[in-house]
Formats: C-alpha cells, sequence, structure tokens
C-alpha cells in the first residue's frame, strides 16, 4: 500500500514539473484598447499584444520626478529580454501635450526597440480607464500624478504583477517574471 500512494505521488511530481508555471497570482484582466503611437500608427491592444507577455507603465515626457528613471528602467527590461516575445507599453498621462511626434523623440532618447516599445497616446477618457480602472495605477486627470509601478501582463492578459520602481530590487522580479511568464503554456 506504502508502494503505491508513492509511486502515485511521484507521478504527480512528475507533471507537476512538466507544467512550466510561474506561481503568480492574477490580478484582473485587461480589456483590448486602442490608442495612437510613437509613429502615428493605430495601436490595438488586441492585434499587437495579445497572446505576448507585456509590461507597462505610465509616465510623461516632460516629467521632472521619477519618469526618466522609469524609463531608463524600462530600457534596462527591453535589454535584458530583447529576442524574446516580450513587448514594453509606455502610456502617457499629459495626451494633451505628448504628441505621437513627441514620444516618438522620447522614445529615440531611451532607444526604444520598434515594435517592441511602445509610447502610446490617445483621448484623455481612454487613458483615464486605463489607468485607474484597468490597471489601478492612478488617473489621467490633468493633474500628472501618476503611479511609479511597472506592471507585468502574461499571454492571455491577465495583470499578474505590480513592481514599485523604487524598489532596488523590481527590475530584476520584473525580468526574471517576464522570463517565468514566456515559460508557461500559451
Amino acid at each position: 500500500m506504502a508502494s503505491w500512494r508513492w509511486i502515485v505521488s511521484l507521478v504527480a511530481l512528475a507533471f507537476t514539473g512538466c507544467a512550466a508555471h510561474a506561481n503568480l497570482p492574477s490580478y484582473g484582466a485587461v480589456p483590448d484598447f486602442k490608442l495612437v503611437d510613437q509613429n502615428t500608427n493605430g495601436f490595438s491592444a488586441e492585434s499587437t499584444l495579445n497572446g505576448r507577455v507585456w509590461v507597462a507603465n505610465f509616465m510623461f515626457t516632460n516629467c521632472p520626478g521619477p519618469c526618466p528613471r522609469m524609463s531608463s528602467q524600462m530600457h534596462e527590461v527591453q535589454t535584458a529580454l530583447a529576442g524574446q516575445d516580450v513587448r514594453l507599453v509606455s502610456m502617457t498621462v499629459d495626451p494633451d501635450r505628448d504628441t505621437p511626434e513627441k514620444l516618438a523623440k522620447y522614445a529615440a532618447f531611451y532607444n526604444a526597440t520598434p515594435g517592441v516599445w511602445y509610447f502610446l497616446t490617445g483621448p484623455r477618457e481612454t487613458l483615464n480607464h486605463l489607468g485607474q480602472d484597468v490597471f489601478k495605477l492612478n488617473a489621467v486627470d490633468g493633474s500628472f500624478d501618476h503611479s511609479t509601478r511597472f506592471v507585468l501582463v502574461d499571454r492571455k492578459s491577465q495583470i499578474r504583477g505590480f513592481y514599485l520602481t523604487s524598489e532596488p530590487d523590481a527590475i530584476k522580479r520584473v525580468i526574471a517574471d517576464a522570463k517565468a511568464l514566456l515559460k508557461e503554456p500559451s
């Protein structure tokens, strides 16, 4: 009888080992959204991000505070995950001033890889809905107050992690968790 339990336990362990799972909680789904990228192209989350792991944040190009640090950190994520099926999405909290042209200059300054790291603008209402209701980070209401967190999203558009960029190990954790999500079955 004891050997039978041992065999069942061994088989269960083997199947557990075969299924790669990041053991990250799910904080809710990100619905499709449409904005405009730094190249004036229409951006659809469904067509660009669906089936991919991605990292999102909110920022603005005139930010005198944490945005330059956050953009440098996002570049670090881009470099560490280069060649993997990961996308980066930086959304403005200042859609009145952050035109696609301005975002393109900002993207160039941070060496954003085209087709990998997108800088997005669009209607304040859409950005506000994403900031408040979807990512639960901040309003996009003209105050320029915004979260300094990165958000990790899996291939099924589920939010799987929040990372406070001022924490010393935050970027290492984003990178490690993104790599773990890449191993999850689609």
